[in-house]
C-alpha cells in the first residue's frame, strides 16, 4: 500500500489505500438496493415533506428536500452530473499538484469546500459550519460509512441526516439507478434529454462489450493495482464493475484470494503468476500507475505489458450513465483490439 502498512488498516482502509478493489465476496449477495422513494424526477422544486430510504434500509426524513448537502467526492460528481449540487465534499478530492482528482469528475473543486483530500481525514469544525442538512457517501461494506472516520463518526453523525448507497454487492446499472433515485428525490430531472442520452449511449456501449467479450471468449482480462512492495490481482465478482464486466461475458483471472476473500498479494518477483491478455490497472491516485512501474523487469515482461495491452481501470466509478458509458466502451475497444498473448 502506498504509504501505508497493510497490517495497521483496516479492511475499508486497505480499500481505500489503493490495493484492494471492491468488498463483498464474504457478504451477502448483491441485492437491488432497497425500496425506491416516490420521487417523480420531473425537475420540479421539491415543496413539502421529503423522505428517502437508503441502502442500509433506513429512511431518511426532512421537512423538506435537503439544499445543504456534503458528500463523497465520487457521489458528489453523481450527484453533479443530474444537477444536484453540493456545498461540501470529502474522500479524493485534489491531486498533489492541486489538480482535481479522477473521482472528481466534471465537479468544479474550487467551488465547494473539501473537507478531507485523504483516508482518516475529515474536518468536522469546517462540516458543521456548512450546516449541513444531508450527508451522502457510499457503502463498500454494510453500514460502514466510505470516508467517514471512525474516530468522529459519532460527531459527524450528530450534525446532519446520512444517506449510504452501495458501491460493491451490486452492479454498475443497479448502482446508477440508485443514485438516480437519490439525485431526483432532491429535485434533479432524471428525464431531462441530458440523462436520458447519456442512458441510450450507456445501453450502447453495454451492447459493444458484450458484443467484444463474445467475439473473443478467448481473452482473459486480470484486474490489477499496484504499490511499491505488492501488486494486487483482485477478483471480479467482488466489485460492482468487475462483476458487471462479467455479467456481460468478460473472462476474467481468478485469483487465489487471501482470508478476507477480495484480492490477492503478489511479491513483484512472482507477478507473472497469472496468464493474462489485457490488464485493468487502477486509475486511483493512491495506486501507482503503469508509467512508474517500468524500472521492475517483472512487469516489463509480461506479456500484456509487452504488448501494449494494459488499460486504466476506474477502480470507483462515478454512477451517472454519463461517467460510466466510457468505461464500457474503453473496455470493448480494448477487448476488440486484443490479441491473444497469454
Amino acid at each position: 500500500m502506498p504509504n501505508l502498512r497493510t497490517s495497521s488498516l483496516s479492511r475499508r482502509g486497505l480499500l481505500a489505500a489503493g490495493g484492494a478493489v471492491g468488498l463483498g465476496a464474504v457478504l451477502a449477495a448483491c441485492g437491488d438496493g432497497g425500496e425506491k422513494d416516490s420521487a417523480s424526477g420531473s425537475g420540479a422544486e421539491k415543496s413539502g415533506p421529503w423522505s428517502f430510504k437508503d441502502d442500509r434500509g433506513q429512511t431518511v426524513k426532512a421537512d423538506s428536500a435537503p439544499k445543504n448537502i456534503v458528500a463523497f467526492i465520487g457521489v458528489a460528481a453523481a450527484l453533479h452530473d443530474y444537477g444536484v449540487e453540493v456545498k461540501g465534499v470529502f474522500g479524493p478530492t485534489k491531486t498533489s499538484d492541486g489538480k482535481a482528482d479522477v473521482q472528481a469528475g466534471d465537479l468544479d473543486i474550487n467551488k465547494v469546500e473539501v473537507l478531507g483530500n485523504v483516508w482518516g481525514e475529515f474536518n468536522v469544525e469546517k462540516y458543521a459550519g456548512l450546516a449541513p442538512e444531508l450527508l451522502v457517501t457510499a457503502m463498500w461494506e454494510k453500514d460502514a460509512l466510505w470516508y467517514v472516520p471512525d474516530q468522529s463518526k459519532d460527531k459527524i453523525l450528530k450534525l446532519a441526516p446520512s444517506v449510504a448507497l452501495w458501491a460493491a454487492q451490486t452492479t454498475v446499472p443497479k448502482a446508477i439507478q440508485r443514485h438516480e433515485d437519490l439525485a431526483a428525490s432532491l429535485g434533479a430531472d432524471v428525464r431531462s434529454k441530458k440523462v436520458t442520452d447519456a442512458k441510450a449511449a450507456f445501453e450502447k456501449a453495454a451492447a459493444r462489450l458484450r458484443a467484444a467479450a463474445k467475439s473473443k471468449p478467448n481473452i482473459k482480462v486480470m484486474v490489477g493495482s499496484a504499490s511499491q512492495d505488492l501488486f494486487y490481482v483482485s477478483l471480479a465478482k467482488t466489485s460492482a464493475d468487475t462483476l458487471y464486466f462479467q455479467e456481460l461475458g468478460v473472462q476474467f483471472v481468478e485469483p487465489k484470494v487471501n482470508a478476507a476473500g477480495f484480492f490477492e498479494e503478489l511479491s513483484w518477483e512472482n507477478v507473472d503468476k497469472y496468464g493474462a491478455d489485457i490488464i485493468m490497472m487502477d486509475n486511483r491516485s493512491s495506486a501507482l500507475q503503469p508509467e512508474a512501474l517500468t524500472s521492475k523487469p517483472t512487469w516489463a515482461g509480461l506479456p500484456a505489458v509487452k504488448a501494449g495491452q494494459v488499460v486504466p481501470r476506474t477502480t470507483e466509478p462515478i454512477y451517472s450513465y454519463d461517467k460510466c458509458a466510457p468505461i464500457l466502451d474503453a473496455l470493448a475497444e480494448a477487448i476488440e483490439k486484443a490479441k491473444k498473448v497469454s
